[in-house]
């Protein structure tokens, strides 16, 4: 089928398991499937991706999402640079791309990136936008977008350095070098760094642990998380305690407490 009638962004929900091909409990798996230009990220592969997440997190059955590319060689290897090259402040304006990276950043479920080979421009970002990363023994991260006069759009000056540390974060993107995923997870880009033939398994087997736990609780664990990164600690406390605080008008925080003492496994109601 040719890629201009395909569906560029796959929905399995829920998940297969790619060794037992049983169901994954409360995991959706979402795969960007424009191979042959390596996941490229334009215009309308970003437009389903979002749609695509937005759907799954108003749907209380899904409590985790795994995002990852097809084939073999990429994540995603970045924005479509054909679609770029002909843009001027006014198109890019007008079109108002970015927007749809802030739809990702208010998604409630927590996304898991299953990232193999090149996660590069676009993709590296669209990789840190997720809340872990499992990544391949093979997987490269960058930002090279120096190397074609432009700087990161989608957020890499800004997770990037929040995650490496600026010394780091700076060599990278003024060089445009690419990292590995050993450096990666050194530095503490990466949740898991696994077997290349292992990365889906993984990736959807911690996101059977994230879904195993009460959703209420999830979610606002990962919303606090996030606040780390834009709060100043005063501030970051009293929304945690907030948060915390809220849990105990939740059915899920009394069975859970319950299930302890009565040493017994909990059944979440997800309210």
């Amino acid at each position: 089928m040719p890629e201009s009638e395909r569906t560029r962004v796959r929905a399995d929900h829920p998940a297969l398991h790619p060794v037992s091909g049983q169901p994954v409990d409360g995991v959706a798996l979402l795969t960007l499937d424009r191979p042959e230009v390596l996941n490229a990220l334009d215009t309308r592969t970003m437009k389903e991706l979002v749609e695509a997440l937005e759907r799954l997190d108003g749907d209380g059955s899904c409590r985790c999402v795994v995002l990852t590319g097809a084939g073999d060689r990429a994540f995603a290897a970045g924005a479509d640079i054909r679609e770029l090259a002909e843009a001027t402040p006014v198109s890019l304006t007008v079109a108002n791309t970015f927007a749809r990276w802030e739809r990702i950043r208010r998604v409630r479920v927590p996304i898991i990136a299953a990232v193999r080979g090149f996660a590069l421009g676009g993709g590296c970002e669209l990789a840190m936008a997720c809340d872990m990363i499992v990544a391949a023994d093979d997987a490269l991260f960058g930002q090279p977008e120096i190397r074609i006069g432009v700087i990161p759009g989608a957020g890499g000056t800004q997770r990037l350095t929040r995650a490496l540390g600026k010394a780091r974060a700076m060599e990278l993107i003024l060089t445009g070098r690419n990292m590995t995923a050993l450096e990666a997870e050194a530095h503490g880009l990466v949740t898991r760094l696994v077997a290349r033939e292992r990365t889906l398994v993984e990736a959807l087997e911690l996101a059977a642990q994230v879904a195993s736990m009460p959703p209420l609780a999830v979610r606002a664990a990962k919303e606090a998380v996030n606040r780390a990164f834009e709060l100043p600690l005063e501030a970051g406390l009293e929304f945690e305690r907030r948060n915390f605080f809220l849990l105990f008008s939740s059915e899920d925080q009394k069975e859970g407490m319950r299930a302890f003492t009565e040493k017994r496994s909990p059944e979440w109601k997800g309210r």
